[in-house]
């Protein structure tokens, strides 16, 4: 059985929505990245990890969502086969991993990017983020406009990432309100019943 690490509200949000979608049973284990005896477990003390009976600990949440799309291909949650599809999803995986990922760290941790602990530094940080957080943001929220799934019109891995990642909006000074797109795509998949059933389990209400 498949058992995933998780910290609430992480990007481990995206790979426990897929195993949800899924329907295969799991185990769930919640952990804080820290702590000693999970980092002898996973030294790069990251969420998600997965480990698959004896596959040893895997982690990146991008690689985790493609090998659960990968095991469970009646799910259909992966591409359709079509060479211009695994582009799309592969695309979208790596923006979100690489782009709209990064513009959070600043975020939630300024205090890796400033010597100087003063409060008002780290707020100075932080605010720094929101240009980074804005500029990803548009370029996923002009891409769905009119759309209701990154790729294709189907549900698929890229769609829970966006989600687990789109719902770090909520945290900003605004919300989602400048993101017209962005925040109807959340709204739809809030109400999705894995979704709701990830997020009760997590203990995260938005």
């Amino acid at each position: 059985m498949i058992k995933l690490f998780y910290a609430p509200g992480t990007c481990a949000l995206a790979p426990h929505i897929v195993l949800e979608w899924i329907g295969e049973p799991y185990d769930l284990q919640k952990v804080k990245p820290s702590d000693p005896d999970y980092l002898q477990l996973n030294p790069l003390g990251q969420v998600p990890a997965l480990i698959d009976g004896d596959s040893g600990v895997m982690n990146q949440a991008d690689a985790l969502l493609k090998y659960l799309a990968h095991k469970y291909p009646d799910a259909k949650l992966g591409d359709d086969g079509t060479l211009q599809d695994v582009y799309e999803l592969d695309r979208w995986l790596a923006f979100l991993t690489g782009d709209v990922h990064p513009a959070f760290f600043p975020f939630f941790a300024p205090q890796r990017y400033a010597i100087d602990e003063r409060k008002e530094t780290q707020q100075a940080v932080k605010e720094k983020s929101y240009k980074l957080i804005d500029r990803v943001f548009k370029h996923l929220d002009a891409y769905l406009d009119g759309k209701e799934h990154l790729v294709g019109n189907r549900r698929t891995i890229a769609d829970a990432y966006a989600f687990a990642m789109i719902r770090w909006g909520n945290a900003l000074p605004d919300r989602l309100a400048d993101y017209p797109n962005l925040s109807r795509f959340y709204q739809i998949l809030r109400e999705d019943e894995g979704v709701q059933r990830t997020m009760t389990q997590q203990g995260i209400d938005q």
